[in-house]
């Protein structure tokens, strides 16, 4: 089917890319706008946020560039004012901005611990609290929160504040879920597995270097039953089901994307 989000606006934070290629945000916004939704992608890179605006608009479809730190309330409060004013509307919101940093308690500093939690949890709270009176007012709304099976599972790495905040953002799911579903706005999450994406390959060299990158993309392949590891396309098309009306009788659900890794790990 086409068309599955015409007429509606949709924010998607964490909309561009580190790098060549199709991160999660990304192929979100390409794929929402393929099927008829207005974007507006937000990044704090500017620069990748437009070249996802860009991606969109020379396909014939409409996107708008907001540059923002999701963990700033005020510059969260002024691109949802931005978005009403020009839109006229927010029917769909997509929180997808996070990141691991390794090490379990003794390892992590005090900063990088409050550092996990603000940028994988209260990102997600700040933008959520602006939307909601919004999709509340208009008496419907889809949030869908892109989480991670290392919030589920242990899956063989020690992100023990990645861990605590991503479990914490599917309980938030949960709460915002039951707590708004009779004002008509559903809330859902996606919890992702082992991802290639140009995020996860910068993150991965970073982490232990260059050279040994090849060797660990083939290992990340081999932990999954399917053999692979997903791509942002398997998330979008997750995220896609769960902001349309398909879904008008899914809230509180987390859905896994993850090639079977989960079950694996039981």
């Amino acid at each position: 089917m086409a068309g599955r989000l015409n007429g509606k606006v949709a924010l998607i934070t964490g909309a561009g890319s580190v790098g060549p290629g199709w991160g999660n945000g990304r192929a979100t916004a390409v794929l929402f706008a393929r099927e008829g939704a207005r974007v507006v992608a937000v990044d704090r890179d500017t620069a990748a946020a437009e070249a996802t605006r860009q991606m969109i608009e020379s396909e014939g479809n409409a996107c708008a560039v907001e540059t923002a730190d999701v963990t700033d309330s005020s510059q969260i409060e002024r691109v949802i004012s931005a978005v009403c004013e020009h839109w006229g509307a927010l029917n769909v919101l997509v929180n997808n901005v996070g990141g691991s940093v390794p090490g379990g308690p003794v390892e992590l500093s005090e900063e990088d611990w409050a550092g996990q939690l603000e940028f994988n949890l209260t990102s997600a709270f700040l933008t959520t609290k602006c939307a909601l009176p919004v999709m509340e007012a208009q008496g419907a709304g889809a949030i869908v929160n892109i989480s991670s099976v290392a919030g589920l599972r242990f899956v063989g790495n020690h992100h023990a504040a990645y861990a605590a905040a991503k479990a914490g953002l599917v309980q938030f799911t949960k709460a915002v879920a039951v707590q708004y579903a009779a004002r008509g706005v559903r809330c859902n999450s996606i919890s992702v597995g082992l991802m290639h994406t140009p995020l996860v390959e910068a993150r991965l060299a970073a982490q232990y270097g260059k050279g040994d990158l090849e060797a660990l993309v083939a290992k990340r392949h081999a932990q999954v039953p399917m053999g692979r590891m997903g791509s942002g396309w398997d998330v979008a098309h997750a995220a896609l089901f769960l902001a349309s009306d398909e879904a008008a009788y899914v809230t509180a659900a987390d859905l896994v994307v993850d090639g079977g890794l989960t079950a694996k790990c039981d």
